[in-house]
């Protein structure tokens, strides 16, 4: 298959899946910690709530400013390996090991923890960003076809689903079973572990992918890349979407060990729980089908209603197993809709950013859209709930008070609620947007 037919016609299947490894890889080590780094932090590490959740809340907000930065500079790169596709060669061996670092123990005053804790969980977020950028930014020119990239990110989304299955599922786990009643030693083992097979998955990616698009791209001036957002109502309307799902997300993520642990009494549950949630691979599998019957926004909505749905039946189920695996399996496959949608609307909005404004920023555009969405939601996500579980008197480690057993719940249950409704609403607003998808997709071949 040529070049230009690959770029206007379908992916060849080998690249489909080396294109699934990245965000298989990429989950492998970061879902580990939306998923357990507050715990880490308290029960672990030793630091409070209060300053774990401080931590994580500050930590991210000066590592979200990096990623437009990411985006600018994927925007100005240009190699014989393409825009994006060096990112995974350049960055894979940095991010492993400062994600190693962030879950090592050093022997360590109070302050000085607190001072590590930042240092490697910045750096790690800062090539986190850098290596998940280019996951994102390199979909729009792997295919102009709309169609072809809705497959393609679905294939993205599996492997990002196996990557956190793994992680969530085997963590606990493997702690266990490496650290052997220490679970320092364990997390740092753990991570190691996934940290050589993120590398491998990330080098075989970046060896079989090409940037075939018949796009032509050239660098872009840092002032012109700001320009692309200029009026660009469907790339905000996205955004704003997709990290209302992030923070809703990392809410329950990092709550589900503390509400299963101290409310149930069962932490014993949570890899069965956690790993139920791959069975969010049913609705991501499924979105190719459901846009073609129904549109992305709808199924976005739907996505994000099930997801709130979840969490009310897991409340109803009460101390019924049964009846909390059928909320969390309901949340689960409206996380698939409402995780998978965003990374491929953002690809039809720098689309729309070329075609109102002349400027073709897949990078800048995607990184805030991605990049800065995940992580801001991870920060969000990670310290509220920290915030109001220490305001109701939880102390780690020990039997907690039924105040404190209330901020739990609250925090696992009602917060993400709240949060995932709210992210359906910009959706009804995109609706006018997608219509003009095919006519704009039109326009712009015609330009070039």
């Amino acid at each position: 298959m040529s070049k230009q037919n690959e770029a206007h016609g379908s992916v060849p299947l080998h690249r489909k899946l080396s294109y699934s490894l990245t965000d298989t890889a990429g989950n492998l080590l970061y879902c580990v910690i939306s998923s357990y780094l507050l715990y880490f932090y308290t029960d672990v590490f030793g630091l409070s709530i209060g300053v774990a959740g401080t931590l994580l809340l500050v930590t991210r907000i000066l590592d979200a400013i990096d990623a437009p930065m990411w985006g600018i500079l994927i925007d100005r790169t240009k190699s014989k390996y393409g825009q994006s596709r060096p990112y995974f060669l350049w960055l894979c061996i940095p991010f492993a090991v400062f994600m190693v670092l962030t879950f090592t123990t050093p022997d360590l005053s109070e302050t000085g923890k607190i001072i590590y804790a930042c240092v490697t969980y910045i750096i790690a977020g800062v090539l986190y960003t850098g290596i998940s950028t280019p996951i994102t930014s390199i979909l729009p020119n792997l295919s102009t076809n709309s169609d072809e990239r809705v497959i393609l990110n679905s294939f993205r989304m599996v492997g990002g689903n196996v990557g956190f299955f793994i992680a969530t599922t085997f963590t606990l786990p493997l702690v266990a079973f490496f650290g052997q009643g220490n679970d320092q030693r364990g997390f740092s083992l753990t991570v190691a572990l996934f940290g050589v097979l993120a590398v491998i998955m990330f080098l075989v990616a970046f060896a079989d992918l090409r940037e075939v698009s018949a796009v032509k791209t050239k660098p872009i001036p840092i002032r012109k890349s700001f320009g692309a957002i200029k009026r660009n109502w469907p790339w905000m309307l996205v955004v704003a979407a997709n990290l209302c799902y992030w923070i809703g997300l990392n809410v329950r993520s990092s709550t589900v060990i503390y509400y299963f642990e101290y409310n149930l009494g069962s932490k014993d549950l949570v890899p069965l729980i956690n790993g139920l949630t791959s069975l969010q691979l049913i609705s991501m599998v499924l979105i190719p089908f459901c846009v073609k019957k129904l549109s992305k926004n709808t199924v976005m909505i739907v996505g994000l209603v099930l997801a709130a749905l979840g969490q009310v039946m897991i409340l109803m189920g009460s101390t019924n197993l049964t009846v909390i695996i059928i909320g969390w399996i309901i949340g689960a496959l409206g996380s698939g809709f409402a995780c998978s949608l965003p990374f491929a609307m953002l690809s039809d909005t720098v689309d729309y950013g070329e075609w109102k404004n002349g400027i073709r920023a897949s990078g800048f555009l995607t990184s805030i859209g991605s990049a800065f969405c995940i992580k801001a939601g991870s920060g969000i996500g990670g310290s509220v709930p920290a915030w109001i579980m220490g305001s109701m008197g939880y102390v780690a480690g020990q039997s907690q008070t039924a105040s404190a057993l209330s901020g739990i719940q609250f925090s696992f249950i009602w917060l993400p609620f709240i949060v995932f409704l709210i992210g359906t609403i910009p959706m009804f607003f995109y609706k006018k947007f997608e219509r003009n998808e095919h006519r704009i997709q039109g326009e712009l071949a015609a330009r070039r």
